[in-house]
């Protein structure tokens, strides 16, 4: 009789935990909610202050934000963190909500035609007398640690799509920026960096387009880089 309750607590214990609902995935994006100039200041805007302009006068030129490089290993759909020097953790049940690619070009391209006050005509027929900036980004590394920081190293260049064998500008950049403890906040800090790298992208194509002898320039923000 013991033996025969035994096996039906043991089935009824297993059929309820059957009956939980699975942990739901939470899905999340590299495109900030409101593409805008990141803030890095604490002092606190007057009350009576005008908003801060998008850009300053609007570039004669549009831009191509091309397909953005990715390492192989930053090419899955779970949310990468990083637990010490060479562990890292694939969260399944936090992705992202696209290719992770598609999430940094669509990223990049809201932030510079804001920031610039002009067009991405990436997949488009640009119209005829205006110049089409071309803007590559090539993601080195991408690393996330939950409660400490997000640290993104890129390559980049600009060049006019008109002048397959003109100047380009080539740099490289590294954005580091703090990270809280949830996955939320890491993603958060993620979509920092990248507006941050937009940012630096924005300010150089305004001064190489102008004189096309202009250098790489570095973010002008009050937030401390990694050395």
């Amino acid at each position: 009789m013991n033996r025969f309750f035994g096996i039906g607590l043991l089935a009824l214990t297993g059929g309820l935990l059957g009956c939980q609902a699975p942990t739901p995935i939470r899905f999340h994006t590299l495109a900030s909610p409101i593409a805008q100039p990141a803030v890095h200041s604490t002092a606190q805007p007057a009350a009576s202050a005008p908003p801060a302009a998008t850009s300053a006068a609007s570039p004669p030129f549009l831009i191509d934000v091309l397909p953005v490089g990715i390492p192989a290993q930053l090419d899955t759909s779970q949310l990468l963190v990083r637990q010490g020097d060479s562990t890292v953790v694939a969260l399944n049940d936090e992705r992202w909500i696209g290719p992770f690619a598609d999430e940094a070009r669509s990223a990049l391209s809201a932030q510079l035609t804001q920031r610039l006050g002009t067009t991405d005509v990436a997949g488009l027929a640009p119209p005829k007398g205006r110049p089409v900036l071309r803007i590559k980004v090539q993601i080195r590394r991408f690393d996330a640690w939950p409660g400490q920081q997000v640290q993104l190293d890129a390559d980049w260049s600009l060049g006019f799509a008109d002048e397959p064998n003109g100047a380009r500008l080539v740099c490289s950049t590294r954005q580091v920026v703090p990270a809280g403890p949830a996955y939320p906040q890491v993603v958060q800090a993620q979509q920092s960096a990248l507006a941050d790298l937009a940012a630096q992208l924005a300010d150089s194509a305004r001064h190489w387009t102008n004189s096309r002898t202009a250098q790489c320039l570095p973010l002008e923000s009050g937030r401390q880089k990694a050395p």
